[in-house]
């Protein structure tokens, strides 16, 4: 989707939308817009689309009123963003290629306009690569947003804005792929072709090398896919002189369970089991393109889970980069397995102050949060606090949960230096506590899981059915507003 900026005197396309507050009807609203406005029973609150024709110079016109609720407060960039995602939902296979929000006469500020004009470019962003019998009343007609009369500084902020929207819907990409399409070779094969121009460095380490270093903990989980595994690390160099900050995330781009395998029903959806991955690789590329002032690393482990006769066994012990041994009880535990190996690694080449992991790590997460919050571990209050602002900033939301020594010592083992998974209760917790053994002392961490996030079932306001992009627009919010404060 294409977003363009006009002047109130421009050529205006056939359709056009209006923002409306809630009960304040635009001063220059025609009276029998109004009356039937109010006849179909919109009101202006959040969400709600009221559509009317007319005859003007230029033929037929067409206008919509998008609601935007009561005035300002908290709720008030999610509302601008129901507004802007509302528009598109409702006109993206309309048969008009464009449409135009007049922003004149709305009273919103610069961001606030962005906000609408963010929320419209994401809910357009679909994956029809493999829809080869769309009829064309089903396929996107909608081709290009246009700014009208929009408040002065928001072409500028858009700038910033269309470089996390980059950003998102690569995360939404590499979730949505098939696993016969994304795996680890072809997600590091995308990467560099997606940031080939932004100035990242790239590092890639491949079988032997990880073989060499001594990732055992990894290798384990992927010795059962005649897919490779690959690590990848991403750098963005925008400001020196200060420790980086990491994000690692987990990339099991097909999660069948191993040996320990998942029941049928439902497995398909285990190819978005690489959406912390994901979140990584969008963020990256969104903070590549906007060129922000930090230095931020990130790294993501990239396996496949099959059970096939070389797969790793319950039961088995191996031996982590960092040398503690594991038991592997559960081999469909194996997202930590996957990630200690990836933090010792990242910790060891880079030292960064910070570590921020992502994984759809357990199912644990959904049963607690449900599809509506992220969970969050940290082992320090001032980075939990700077992720949950963060969350609430960007609207990926997140729920902080415990750590602590009655949990941490579930998961030893009588054999090992620790087993892979704890008693069935507590089961996100004892996943994050598993991770904490690999944190080194004075290294600020926090895990977010974020399985219940990543794919939906249902359409939201900035997205269709199917994946979310969460964790890009969390990592980047954070970025702005720690990093380069």
């Amino acid at each position: 989707m294409t977003i363009v900026f006009a002047s109130a005197g421009d050529v205006r396309p056939r359709l056009v939308a209006r923002l409306v507050a809630e009960g304040q009807f635009p001063a220059d609203c025609a009276g029998t817009v109004r009356e039937a406005a109010e006849a179909a029973r919109f009101a202006g609150k959040v969400g709600q689309v009221f559509e009317t024709f007319s005859s003007g110079d230029q033929g037929l016109e067409r206008l919509a009123l998008a609601g935007i609720g009561k005035g300002s407060g908290a709720d008030r960039p999610a509302a601008l963003e129901r507004a802007g995602g509302a528009l598109v939902a409702k006109y993206l296979t309309s048969g008009e290629t464009a449409l135009g929000i007049d922003f004149a006469g709305s009273a919103l500020t610069a961001a606030e306009a962005v906000a609408v004009l963010l929320a419209a470019r994401l809910r357009s962003w679909r994956w029809d690569a493999y829809k080869t019998r769309l009829s064309a009343e089903q396929k996107p007609s909608l081709e290009r947003i246009v700014a009208i009369g929009a408040p002065e500084g928001t072409q500028a902020l858009w700038q910033v804005e269309a470089a996390l929207a980059t950003g998102i819907e690569f995360a939404r990409e590499l979730v949505t792929e098939p696993a016969n399409i994304i795996y680890p070779e072809s997600f590091v094969a995308r990467c560099k072709d997606r940031f080939a121009t932004t100035g990242i460095e790239i590092v890639v380490l491949d079988k032997a090398e990880l073989e060499a270093l001594g990732m055992g903990a990894l290798l384990g989980v992927a010795q059962g896919s005649v897919r490779e595994p690959r690590v990848l690390a991403l750098r963005w160099k925008g400001r020196a002189g200060a420790r980086p900050t990491a994000f690692v995330g987990k990339g099991v781009t097909f999660d069948t369970g191993g040996i320990s395998i998942k029941p049928a029903a439902g497995m398909e959806d285990m190819k978005w089991d690489m959406g912390g991955a994901a979140a990584v690789a969008g963020a990256m590329l969104a903070i590549a393109l906007r060129k922000a002032e930090a230095d931020v690393i990130g790294v993501v482990g990239l396996v496949e889970n099959m059970p096939d006769g070389n797969a790793q066994r319950p039961g088995d012990v191996v031996t982590s980069l960092s040398g503690q041994t594991i038991e592997v009880i559960n081999t469909d535990a194996e997202g930590r397995l996957v990630l200690c190996d990836v933090l010792t690694w990242v910790q060891r080449t880079y030292a960064p102050a910070t570590i921020v992991d992502l994984a759809t790590l357990t199912g644990a997460m959904i049963i607690s949060l449900g599809h509506e919050y992220g969970g969050m571990f940290a082992n320090d209050d001032l980075l939990a606090a700077g992720l949950d602002a963060a969350g609430k900033a960007s609207g990926d939301k997140l729920w902080r949960f415990p750590l602590g020594s009655a949990y941490d010592k579930l998961i030893d083992s009588p054999i090992a230096d620790m087993k892979n998974v704890g008693p069935r209760y507590g089961g996100s917790i004892t996943a994050a506590q598993f991770l904490q053994r690999y944190v080194e002392d004075g290294v600020a961490w926090a895990h977010l899981d974020i399985a219940g996030m990543v794919w939906s079932d249902k359409a939201g306001a900035t997205h269709d059915k199917g994946a979310t992009g969460f964790g890009v627009r969390l990592l980047d919010r954070y970025v702005r507003d720690v990093l380069e404060a």
